[in-house]
């Protein structure tokens, strides 16, 4: 029987994150808050591709996955399976999954065109990091938002500084 989108387990939330350290100031706390975060199920890291171009333009380019390679082309396979759904309705289910297994059988969704892109953008002495970042901690919520037949009408990431308009006007003059 094929399985269609609606009855693959989801993963989660996901959230794509592109991040630029001009200068390369790093003093040690990234990772440790991330390593931090995944050790108590918070997040994920499903990919991860950091670019270092060093103030004379070389190139340095490292990757990183909690998956291993079940779990990546499982992975690949729901995402291919949606693919497929969404181009060609219940008939590409099959083969979108069996094409999306074989895309992240490597255990990256980032290739090396996002990487060659990435470093052509990036300037020197720069680092630059994409992350593709499951929140397992929102799962049980959609889980249960699932099970209620609710329909997501959008799911959008808000910064702070922007749910407010504000308008800052000058303080009048002292005559």
């Amino acid at each position: 029987m094929t399985e269609t989108p609606d009855t693959v387990e989801r993963p989660g939330p996901i959230q794509l994150l592109a991040l630029a350290f001009p200068g390369n100031r790093f003093k040690g706390e990234i990772l440790p808050e991330l390593d931090r975060l995944k050790r108590k199920g918070i997040v994920r890291v499903l990919d991860m591709a950091i670019v270092r171009k060093d103030p004379d333009g070389n190139v340095l380019v490292a990757t990183a996955s909690d998956l291993d390679w079940e779990e990546a082309t499982a992975f690949g396979s729901y995402l291919g399976s949606l693919a497929g759904f969404a181009a060609a309705g219940p008939a590409g289910v099959d083969r979108g999954a069996m094409e999306g297994a074989l895309q992240l059988a490597d255990g990256h969704v980032f290739d090396e065109n996002d990487v060659f892109r990435l470093t052509s953008a990036l300037a020197a002495d720069t680092t630059a990091a994409l992350l593709l970042i499951q929140h397992t901690w929102a799962r049980p919520l959609f889980d249960a938002i699932d099970n209620a037949d609710g329909v997501e009408l959008m799911n959008e990431w808000v910064r702070p500084e922007t749910i407010l308009s504000v308008e800052l006007r000058a303080a009048p003059a002292d005559p």
